[in-house]
């Protein structure tokens, strides 16, 4: 049964609950079409939760005190969100951003990207901070490499390196392509000289249908990019006003790249809609209260720095993703906590030293999939000649999380608190509950701390001398 709701938001929140306890015998869904969020079932809502993102808190418990998270802090900041009564609520159309998309830019983003699928082997998207970590994220977990029809996927303007930009030409070669800018404003440095190149090239290539291989995802009508793409007729998406550049992954501004890499972008908005149903859930046992929670009163007790790991290496730009979310969002009023990544079992090969032995002043958190992909027994070899024999059969996969365990009370033992995060594959499903899961908390445990989790006045300063002593007019 689906039950359609177009009242206030201001009104339905404090009303499906209730109507939901009524009728859960029958109750699958509840749609509130003008805020745009799901509510499931309260028996519904546990038993997807259950099969959901997980957070695992053993490994941190022993560095609690007595008190444990604060759990009435995370429900009152999860209340803030919710209600739009906290700093930055306007920023917060990200929560409905998902149904926004399916009910409308969708469709459209998925025709561009059959376009270009169809007549270039590579997209250029042209951005940097969340203009771009988001897809690369995405694509580098899900599409580590290109299938034989997919086209190469390159990103620039995220740094001013001429080594990089030249060797993207040089790869790129006589090759057809298209471009995706990424602005919201179209006057950040690093883009817009990337894409002046890259407009060039096609301009030369394309002559007067140059215009046709660009795209521009850019505010809804302001800025110096929108007015470019007007000018010029180029088509156009956009980056929502009411969506800082760093939770803006599902909207056109990830959704776009993604299509192009050959990603079932469509399965990731409709994941997206159900996991934010879930996680609406105020509860501990909700995983983005114990998550936001843990790591605030890990904070609390001296815990200053905190460590991403995963053990699969594809996940290295989620990664970069994660750090711009956490480290723009908390990382204000001379507090928050210090954002880093690592990749096991690599980086235990650089960095486990410091991790087991350095200042007590980190805790981890380890993303976890439980179910590979693929399978990859060890070969048996004739006469044991590397001793490996004991592991002859064992699939990789099984040994990957005995090591995880391994390292797991490793650094316990050695005074780093863990904190585990998983879902069930690497897949459309569990890279939407990565995202979902993440932006909540983030927003939640950035409440906690006492500050906007939705601004970002520090990265102007460096623009301003940056302008001023390129000579910029007016800087």
């Amino acid at each position: 049964m689906i039950l359609h709701f177009s009242g206030d938001f201001d009104v339905f929140p404090a009303f499906a609950p209730h109507f939901a306890k009524k009728v859960r015998r029958v109750l699958i869904l509840v749609i509130c079409e003008k805020s745009s969020i799901i509510f499931l079932s309260p028996i519904l809502l546990r038993k997807r939760m259950r099969n959901m993102i997980k957070v695992d808190l053993t490994g941190a418990a022993p560095f609690f005190d007595a008190a444990g998270p604060d759990y009435a802090s995370a429900a009152s900041a999860h209340r803030m969100l919710e209600e739009k009564s906290g700093p930055g609520a306007e920023f917060t159309g990200w929560i409905e951003l998902p149904m926004r998309m399916k009910k409308g830019e969708l469709k459209p983003i998925l025709a561009a990207a059959a376009k270009i699928r169809s007549r270039s082997k590579a997209l250029v998207v042209v951005g940097i901070g969340g203009s771009y970590l988001g897809a690369r994220g995405a694509i580098e977990l899900l599409r580590p490499l290109p299938g034989k029809d997919d086209p190469r996927i390159f990103f620039v303007g995220n740094g001013l390196s001429p080594d990089y930009l030249n060797g993207v030409i040089e790869q790129l070669g006589d090759d057809d392509f298209d471009v995706n800018v990424i602005s919201k404003s179209g006057t950040t440095l690093e883009p817009a000289v990337s894409f002046r190149v890259f407009r060039a090239m096609l301009e030369k290539k394309y002559g007067s249908a140059a215009k046709r291989h660009i795209f521009a995802t850019t505010d809804v009508s302001r800025g110096v990019l929108r007015s470019m793409a007007n000018a010029e007729g180029w088509e156009c998406f956009t980056v929502p006003g009411d969506v800082g550049g760093r939770y803006s992954v599902l909207s056109a501004v990830g959704l776009l790249p993604m299509a192009v890499a050959g990603i079932d972008v469509a399965a990731i908005v409709d994941h997206a809609i159900e996991t934010f149903g879930a996680l609406y859930r105020r509860s501990p046992d909700n995983p983005v209260w114990q998550y936001a929670a843990a790591r605030q009163h890990l904070y609390g007790r001296g815990y200053g720095i905190e460590l991403l790991a995963s053990y699969e290496p594809s996940f290295r730009f989620m990664g970069e993703w994660w750090k711009q979310l956490y480290g723009e969002s908390e990382g204000k009023n001379g507090i928050g906590i210090f954002p880093a990544s690592l990749e096991y079992t690599a980086d235990l090969h650089s960095m486990g030293q410091y991790v087991q032995d350095g200042p007590r002043k980190l805790y981890e958190t380890v993303v976890s999939f439980e179910k590979s992909l693929t399978s990859f027994p060890v070969p048996f070899g004739m006469g044991d000649p590397d001793g490996l024999n004991y592991l002859a059969g064992r699939d990789l996969h099984d040994i990957c999380r005995t090591a995880r365990d391994a390292v797991k009370a490793a650094h316990i033992s050695g005074g780093v608190p863990n904190i585990g995060v998983s879902v069930e594959r690497r897949d459309e499903a569990g890279y939407a509950e990565l995202v979902c899961f993440f932006e909540l908390a983030c927003a939640i445990s950035g409440y906690m701390s006492g500050v906007n989790p939705f601004d970002q006045p520090g990265v102007e300063a460096y623009k301003k001398n940056m302008f001023k002593m390129l000579g910029k007019p007016g800087a």
